[in-house]
């Protein structure tokens, strides 16, 4: 039976932490492509020693040629500028731009086929670059952010609650920034609603630091973002389509008219599986959720609209 083949397009921290779960997960055969080629490739190398330790049995390529990534199942694309402390992710906005859509000339070229999950912040600006440059039907091309903006949440419910994660069911929905939409009232811990068990306070306070979680780590780090909850937050993801499991995640995704939205990708649940996303889940808001979720669209519309390309 064929292998899956995964090409992962930036080798720095996300992209090679995200080959690390994949490997780990034997989801694939793994192309790591990087322009700084003897970093990537050491990179690749290491990988691949460490496979010796495990049960795996794929490969790993370090590259910077982009005719390796052909025939590709999957492509993810986590290349670009990351965060420095001060700095919001729509400020990276027309520098990422460039990058993303001259990778995705590339995939275009060598992978024409393939599932698309972009990485790269902004997010949902990035993942509508993508889109426009690759010009693939719009269930092949999602941004990841949701996941990683769900599971934040809800480890910090955990741990204000001290029970397991395990038992907390969150997502948020929205552009992944300052306007993402996470809604409470939809949480639950062991199937009991979050607004019984802490106080308006407390889950706004839980609420504002999920928004604030990247920065948070940022300002902490000093000299780059966080990856190792994307990369995680990434391979959820693509197990989803490459295994056919049908999860239903927040990702971003085009709107044809879901949610009152039309010709933005936002992050809203949808249904993950062998052909991309297969289904966006619509569910009844109330109305100051309606209102978060336009403030939201209409933070995307305008960073799209002021795209210099």
């Amino acid at each position: 039976m064929r292998r899956s083949k995964i090409s992962i397009i930036g080798g720095g921290f996300v992209g090679s932490t995200c080959a690390h779960w994949l490997l780990s997960r034997g989801l694939g055969d793994i192309v790591l492509l990087d322009i700084e080629e003897d970093l990537v490739r050491g990179r690749a190398l290491d990988l691949f020693q460490s496979s010796a330790l495990t049960t795996s049995s794929l490969g790993i390529t370090g590259t910077s040629d982009y005719t390796d990534i052909q025939n590709s199942d999957l492509v993810v694309v986590t290349a670009g500028r990351a965060r420095q402390p001060g700095m919001s992710r729509d400020e990276l906005r027309n520098i990422n731009a460039e990058i993303v859509a001259q990778i995705c000339e590339q995939i275009k070229q060598q992978a024409p086929e393939a599932y698309v999950i972009v990485v790269t912040n902004p997010l949902d600006v990035m993942s509508y670059v993508a889109w426009k440059t690759l010009d693939f039907p719009s269930h092949r091309v999602m941004g990841m952010a949701g996941v990683l903006d769900g599971a934040r949440f809800k480890a910090f419910v955990a741990e204000a609650l001290q029970v397991s994660v395990q038992d907390v069911q969150a997502f948020v929905l929205g552009g992944h920034g300052d306007t993402m939409v996470l809604l409470p009232r939809l949480c639950h811990v062991g199937g009991i609603p979050l607004t019984e068990l802490l106080s308006e306070e407390k889950i706004a306070s839980l609420v504002e630091r999920t928004k604030k979680g990247g920065a948070e780590i940022v300002s902490l780090l000093k000299t780059g973002s966080a990856y190792y909850a994307p990369a995680l937050s990434v391979v959820e993801m693509a197990e989803s389509i490459l295994k056919d499991k049908k999860r239903i995640l927040p990702c971003s995704t085009l709107l044809n008219g879901e949610y009152e939205t039309t010709g933005l990708f936002m992050g809203v649940l949808c249904c993950l599986g062998s052909k991309g996303v297969e289904k966006v889940m619509e569910f009844s808001m109330t109305t100051n959720e309606k209102k978060l979720f336009q403030n939201s669209v209409s933070a995307v519309r305008s960073q799209i609209e002021q795209l210099v390309l």
